[in-house]
């Protein structure tokens, strides 16, 4: 082991974050890799149909929320009218969305997950539902919960109601 090797920390890391030894760079390090690893099988998977992530986010949201309006998706997702067009007409080609006009106003646009489209997000999410199960097995019960609040902490404040409204905060 050379000098230089022995000598490493925080700051010898990355010399650009030299004069901020508060940043939390395990936390930022460890996001990184368990993002990647909670992405990497359904990544393949969407991969395999000519899909990525932002079918991905389509399915989960329609999955979750049958019937969920064309403008909430795009608030949700915040990206532009072009790129979820894009997407959603693959999935509609493809037969994994459905999109129906409103029931008291015609003009919206109505989205619903087909039985191929349920099926699809089912696979997409086991790998990613048995990573949370695992990990959370590690912990104390009472830990899930203080994830879960992190988490929340985490999304910005003014996007809490989303959360609400997606019942994604019911536990808490």
């Amino acid at each position: 082991m050379t000098a230089q090797q022995k000598n490493v920390n925080k700051a010898d890391i990355n010399p650009a974050v030299h004069g901020h030894p508060d940043l939390p760079l395990d936390v930022m390090g460890l996001f990184f890799f368990a993002y990647r690893d909670f992405t990497g099988d359904a990544d393949a998977l969407l991969d395999r149909q000519g899909f990525g992530r932002a079918h991905h986010r389509v399915l989960y949201f329609v999955n979750l929320r049958p019937g969920m309006p064309v403008a909430d998706l795009l608030d949700i997702l915040k990206i532009t009218k072009q790129s979820l067009a894009r997407v959603l007409r693959q999935l509609i080609d493809n037969g994994y969305i459905e999109q129906l006009p409103g029931h008291a106003d015609r003009r919206q646009r109505l989205l619903y997950a087909t039985d191929k489209g349920r099926e699809f997000f089912a696979r997409l999410s086991a790998s990613q539902a048995s990573r949370i199960d695992a990990s959370f097995a590690t912990l104390p019960p009472e830990a899930a919960e203080m994830v879960r609040r992190f988490l929340v902490g985490m999304v910005n404040a003014d996007d809490h109601t989303v959360l609400d409204r997606l019942s994604l905060t019911a536990n808490l």
